[in-house]
């Protein structure tokens, strides 16, 4: 499938991009090209020196680059066939103190990268997206909802060029900069005498990092232009999390934050009726026309029309035991 194509990954040198890399190297080994691109010059050597990419050295390109940077991205994007967009502005207290950088990077910089994707002919284009984008409440889902958006209608905006543009949202990859996982043993670690949660009722998606770049390369393999795919993945009570980190230590209940959900919502009732369910994940198909896709699926069921996915209604639940085994595998 990524045999002799070039494949480059915006914000690659992030927790997605370093091991969508390490995947795709050791199973398409006979890849062209891999281009990483970010804007980050410390956190690219770092990447160039880690010991599972020394054998690929000729496979690697290491470009510097903002995604604001339409020139750059243009520069950046020649001969590429296959385009990953991960980079984006992510912690939400960040952006809605910095609203306007979040909007430069997060829907200015998707903008800046549908367009260079269809100028420079790129063949498929994957974005990815986040709980949060579904039925926003802060700055950081509504820009990357209005991501979302700018991507799937960029199948429409192309015209007659070839290019296909798809997008992916999961919830919280465990382990990721940033997780509360790596928070809570960091208190551990300092003689933390319990362990703060917003929420006794909380629940949350959890699935680990190769989920979401399978997920991805299912994406590459099967879209057809304008799917929004939404992996079925497992929620954990936050309550549950804390005695799998720590079950000696007390929790304080301290209050929701700003901008905070109960449940993460991956699908709203809304987009019910332009759901199919695939088995293994759900593809949310596009509410404008597409006219020149024939959207074809293979053991697609139709959902309820009521129907809406959230880590709080799920059918698959992470008991402590599990967080616990999934856990040391991060170790």
């Amino acid at each position: 499938m990524l045999n002799g194509k070039t494949i480059l990954i915006t914000g690659g040198t992030g927790s997605f991009g370093k091991k969508f890399t390490e995947v795709v190297l050791n199973k398409f080994p006979d890849v062209k090209k891999i281009i990483i691109f970010s804007r980050d010059e410390y956190k690219q050597f770092i990447m160039q020196n880690m010991p599972e990419f020394k054998p690929w050295a000729d496979k690697l390109r290491f470009f510097i680059g903002d995604v604001r940077d339409k020139e750059r991205l243009y520069r950046a994007f020649e001969g590429v066939d296959i385009v990953v967009h991960a980079a984006a502005l992510k912690q939400v207290p960040a952006c809605e103190y910095n609203p306007f950088e979040a909007v430069k990077t997060n829907v200015m910089g998707a903008q800046n990268v549908i367009d260079v994707s269809i100028d420079r002919r790129v063949k498929r284009v994957v974005a990815l997206s986040t709980d949060k984008a579904c039925a926003p409440i802060n700055l950081y889902g509504a820009t990357k909802l209005c991501s979302d958006k700018l991507f799937i209608a960029g199948n429409s905006y192309c015209g007659t060029k070839e290019t296909r543009f798809s997008v992916v949202r999961y919830g919280n990859v465990a382990g990721s900069r940033g997780s509360v996982i790596p928070f809570f043993q960091e208190l551990v670690k300092e003689g933390a005498k319990e362990l703060p949660i917003t929420d006794m009722n909380m629940t949350r998606f959890w699935l680990k990092l190769e989920q979401a770049v399978e997920m991805v390369l299912e994406a590459i393999k099967s879209m057809q232009g304008g799917e929004l795919y939404v992996k079925k993945i497992p929620s954990m009570r936050m309550p549950d999390l804390a005695r799998a980190i720590a079950p000696g230590l007390k929790i304080k209940e301290i209050g929701i934050r700003p901008g905070e959900k109960i449940h993460e919502q991956m699908i709203t009732k809304e987009d019910a009726r332009n759901t199919i369910d695939m088995g293994e994940y759900y593809i949310i198909l596009p509410e404008i026309n597409m006219e020149h896709i024939n959207y074809r699926y293979s053991n697609a069921k139709t959902v309820d029309e009521n129907f809406e996915y959230h880590s709080g209604n799920n059918d698959r639940w992470l008991s402590v035991d599990d967080m616990r085994k999934l856990i040391e595998e991060l170790q």
